[in-house]
Order: structure tokens, then C-alpha cells, then sequence
């Protein structure tokens, strides 16, 4: 059946919002449709976009003052909230948003489902409130990411939540926004976001992680201590990372920047890293990429002469079947690029550089793992507007 209504299929359905939801939904409808049109274009020289390129170094660079802001503020509702999760009410976890905020949610599962031994499900909003709704009850926890507080898809999602009685937590940069007002418990994000997204993912990662660990320490899981451990370093680690990678990675994105396609893989916690790197190239650029999970890479022709392919691999369960990824990538004639563990071996000579990063426990690597996918997308994105530039004045 065709939707009668422009806002939202779902209002079509009767008894499932009332007359308040309803409004909410129309209203955050047409303001997002607003939004994507006021988007940069394509033109290689735009200065819409080229002002939130730019934008984007001075936020990515100060992630780590972000996460340690964000934890530091949440102290008390963490605690909150992570009781909740840990009393035995609750049987099923979704983790709900769209775009960056979905790779979050990916990267979070594996330490939140170690913490709560139980289903903890990454869903596209659109997906969960379109598709899922049925299976959600009072027994389910419901945790949405929008640093806007405003994405249509994602309100639905949190609204369909609160209809069927679960358990709603927000994470948002924004107070006031939608999400803040409708969840029962909210987490806000100390991020800005004038560039495209770097600090609301990983400060929102972040936040997350600390939320396992509470709930963990709560349950007395073997893994909390582990995980507290390592979470206590990482404002630190992830410094050490973009003084790191920063400079080479811009010296690649030069040569690389005239390619029409950047390919992306991971797996695990950092299928979620391989996402974003794609994502920051198509915000940052006019070209296309992909984010291809390592086992998926092998059932296609998944990577072309030339292409380069960008694999982010912390030493762990998918390392053995990455070297494979290595392999077959210069077998198609394309260029390897690995971000790994300082002091694997796995994958030699295989890439054309690698970047070493500190060790941490897997399922909190993708804090580092997301730094270089992030500057990759904004290195490429200048070295082609230098090289427009160029072709402008010649």
C-alpha cells in the first residue's frame, strides 16, 4: 500500500502514535528534508563543502579533549543507566541509528554484549521502526544515536520504542533536541560538529564503552576489569595515533586522491572503522567508496586495477583472513594500505604501507581504528581541492 502521507509511512498505521508522536514526526520530517537540501555538491571546487572540509581538521584532531569531556560529564547518568541495563529486566538490546552513528552502534556491540551476555543488536533506524517493531516489548532496551537529535528515521525508532514500553536511552550533542525530551535517559555528547562527523562518533563510542564496563563491573564479568584497564588509556592512545598517522596518510591521500573509488575493510568491532573511512570520503569528496566486510571482499571481484583498498585490522580473530584480503588486493592490481598492531607480522610485505597503532583490547580498538579511516577521507578531500585548483589556474 502507498504511504498517504509525505512525513512517514508509519502514520499511516492507525493506534501506533498518538496525536503528539504524530506531530513530532511531521515536524522533524520536513526540517531534515530541508536540511539535505542545503548539502554541498559535487563541483570540485564548492565552497560549501570545502568549508566543512576544512572544518573537519581542527574537530578530528581534538577527539581525544572530546571523549575525555563526554565521559568525564556523564559520570552520573552512566551509572544510572547502567544499573538499569544490569537489573535482569531486560532481554534484548537494539542499537539503533543511521550513517556514522550505525558504524557506533557496529563497534559497540561485541564489549556491551561481553557485559550484558545477552543480544545486543546494531539496527538501521529505518529498518528497526519499519521493520522491527513487532519483536520490541518491555523487556527490551532501546539505545539511539543522533548527534542532531533530530533525524526523522531515528525519532521514529525512538518513538515506536516508547509506544511499545521499552526501555529508551539517547546519546545526542544536542540539548533539547527531539531525542533528548523523548528518552528516559539521555547521555549528551560534548562535540562540536561544523566539519563532517569525527568527534559525535567517538566521543558517543566512547560513552558507550564506558557504559560497558559499568555494566560489567556491575555483573562481575571477567572481561570488565580487562576493558577498564585499557579504556582508561585511550584519550592517550588515540593522541599517539593521529600524531602517527597524520602526516603519512596525507602524503598517500595526494597520490591517491586522483582515483574515482577508495575501498575500505574490516571486520569485528572495526567492520565499523571501515565504514566511516567510506563515509568521510564520500562527505569529503565528489567520489565514490565502499566499505567491503573482509569476508565479503572474497565472495566478488571486489576490488578493480588501481583501486586502493584501505584495511583495518587490529591483531585479533581476523587476521589470518585479511592477509588473504592482502593478497588477493594486489592480485587484482589494486594498493594495499593496513592499519594493524604494533608488532603484527601477518602482513609483511604485503601492503604497500602500514600503519602500526598501539595495542588495545579488540573491542575497543575501533577508537583508534576510526582516526586514520577519518583522515583519509579529509586528506583526499584537500588534496583534491588542490588539485581543481591547479587545473583552474593552469
Amino acid at each position: 500500500m502507498t504511504s498517504l502521507t509525505t512525513a512517514s509511512p508509519l502514520l499511516d498505521i492507525p493506534g501506533l502514535f498518538d496525536k503528539r508522536q504524530r506531530a513530532i514526526i511531521e515536524r522533524v520530517s520536513a526540517a531534515e528534508r530541508a536540511h539535505i537540501l542545503a548539502l554541498p555538491s559535487d563541483d570540485p571546487l564548492d565552497p560549501k563543502r570545502r568549508f566543512r572540509v576544512e572544518a573537519t581538521r581542527s574537530e578530528l584532531m581534538t577527539q581525544p579533549d572530546a571523549v575525555r569531556r563526554s565521559v568525564g560529564q556523564n559520570a552520573d547518568v552512566l551509572i544510572t543507566i547502567a544499573r538499569r541495563l544490569a537489573s535482569g529486566q531486560f532481554d534484548r538490546v537494539f542499537l539503533v541509528g543511521a550513517g556514522d552513528s550505525l558504524a557506533v552502534m557496529i563497534a559497540a556491540r561485541a564489549a556491551l554484549e561481553s557485559a550484558l551476555d545477552m543480544p545486543c543488536e546494531p539496527v538501521q533506524s529505518l529498518e528497526f521502526a519499519y521493520y522491527q517493531r513487532s519483536v520490541v516489548t518491555p523487556r527490551t532496551a532501546v539505545i539511539v544515536l543522533s548527534s542532531s537529535g533530530e533525524t526523522t528515521r531515528t525519532v521514529e525508532a525512538l518513538l515506536v520504542a516508547q509506544s511499545a514500553g521499552a526501555f529508551t536511552v539517547a546519546l545526542t550533542s544536542t540539548v533539547g533536541s527531539t531525542v533528548e525530551v523523548e528518552a528516559e535517559n539521555t547521555m549528551l555528547i560534548d562535540a562540536t560538529r561544523v566539519g563532517w562527523p569525527t568527534q559525535s562518533s567517538t566521543a558517543a563510542l566512547a560513552l558507550l564503552y564506558n557504559l560497558a564496563v559499568l555494566i560489567g563491573t556491575d555483573r562481575n564479568t571477567l572481561l570488565a576489569a580487562e576493558l577498564a584497564a585499557d579504556l582508561a588509556r585511550i584519550p592517550e592512545l588515540m593522541e599517539s595515533v593521529l600524531k602517527r598517522v597524520d602526516e603519512p596518510i596525507a602524503r598517500i591521500a595526494a597520490t591517491e586522491a586522483v582515483r574515482p573509488m577508495q575501498l575500505f575493510s574490516g571486520a569485528g568491532p572495526n567492520w565499523a572503522a571501515a565504514i566511516v573511512g567510506a563515509a568521510k570520503v564520500k562527505e569529503c569528496t565528489p567520489d565514490h567508496s565502499a566499505a567491503i566486510q573482509v569476508e565479503e571482499y572474497h565472495h566478488y571481484n571486489s576490488q578493480k586495477k588501481s583501486e586502493p583498498l584501505w584495511l583495518l585490522v587490529p591483531t585479533g580473530l581476523t587476521v589470518a583472513r585479511a592477509t588473504e584480503t592482502g593478497t588477493d588486493a594486489h592480485r587484482w592490481g589494486g594498493q594495499l594500505y593496513v592499519a594493524t598492531t604494533d608488532g603484527e607480522t601477518a602482513f609483511g610485505s604485503l601492503a604497500d604501507h602500514t600503519f602500526f597503532l598501539p595495542p588495545v583490547h579488540e573491542f575497543l580498538s575501533p577508537l583508534l581504528y576510526l582516526l586514520p579511516a577519518q583522515l583519509v577521507g579529509y586528506h583526499i578531500g584537500m588534496a583534491q581541492f588542490a588539485l581543481a585548483e591547479a587545473a583552474r589556474d593552469a
